[in-house]
């Protein structure tokens, strides 16, 4: 584990891009970015468009280490290389933004009010992949969709069981139980959560590290207290079908949380812009995003 980026991590100011939608919702990034699916023909030609993307992102002027602390990835673009350098490479060399890795295989049917995470096979031999491209961590997303105590209890179990293997293959997991912000009782499930987090903490071996992803929570700073745990390198959150504009509001009146937002931080961005128009909003929505997560 690289030391130098594990502080950066822990203490710098910032936030996580989450440049890492992959397999069903590429076609909808594309979309959002302005490309129709009659612009491709094979999910070659797809995941081609989805790179350009994201190096388009990458590459930009904003996009560096004054104010964006890590970058998450999926296995497309780990795998495919930027100016000659493996992704991972680039953006820690070239861009002093450490990498990240998507892990999860998408969400399985839902049962007990949540989603669990499908499994993942193969992911020994990912997670080895992802050492060898000089990946920091990786992330994988359950989903909560009401306060059912059962249901949670398996969503945080499933996800530290992960955690721990994945901390195992020398990788920082970042355990992403995500709260579905339209829940009805989801201040109830934000509770039930937190109680299992801390649960599932207090069993961690002394030298093991991990990050939570959250939903912002419906009360302010209410998930302060994890981000002083000692087994967590830092608690981020997620945008979660929130504008731009309405997650940042939020997530600056959360003071330990800062921002890891995937379709909010690429709101706005078309694939027809000038260069000077792409780099100018994306610039705009950096400076935001980081004013909410220092704030």
């Amino acid at each position: 584990m690289n030391t130098k980026q594990l502080e950066r991590i822990h203490t710098g100011k910032g936030f996580i891009a989450a440049l890492d939608q992959s397999g069903g919702s590429t076609p909808k990034a594309l979309l959002q970015y302005g490309i129709e699916e009659s612009r491709y023909s094979n999910e070659d030609e797809m995941f081609a468009l989805v790179h350009e993307m994201r190096t388009r992102i990458i590459k930009a002027p904003a996009f560096d280490s004054d104010s964006i602390l890590g970058a998450i990835l999926f296995e497309n673009t780990m795998d495919r290389t930027i100016d000659g350098l493996f992704t991972a490479d680039y953006l820690w060399e070239k861009k002093g933004v450490v990498p990240f890795l998507k892990v999860d295989q998408g969400l399985a049917p839902e049962a007990d009010g949540v989603q669990l995470l499908k499994p993942i096979p193969g992911l020994d031999d990912l997670l080895k992949r992802a050492v060898d491209k000089h990946v920091f961590g990786t992330k994988m997303r359950s989903l909560i969709k009401e306060a059912n105590p059962e249901g949670i209890r398996k969503v945080v179990e499933q996800q530290f069981e992960l955690g721990k293997q994945i901390f195992a293959a020398g990788l920082v997991p970042i355990i992403e139980p995500e709260v579905d912000i339209h829940a009805t009782d989801k201040v109830k499930a934000e509770e039930l959560l937190k109680q299992e987090i801390k649960k599932q903490l207090a069993a961690l071996d002394s030298e093991v590290k991990v990050m939570l992803k959250l939903s912002i929570p419906t009360e302010n700073d209410f998930y302060a207290d994890l981000s002083e745990d000692p087994h967590v390198v830092r608690v981020v959150a997620l945008s979660g079908g929130y504008s731009q504009a309405e997650a940042n509001e939020k997530l600056a009146l959360n003071h330990s949380l800062i921002a890891s937002f995937s379709r909010a931080l690429a709101e706005d961005l078309s694939d027809s812009q000038s260069d000077e128009e792409f780099n100018g909003k994306l610039a705009k929505s950096i400076k935001a995003i980081y004013e909410a997560s220092i704030a």
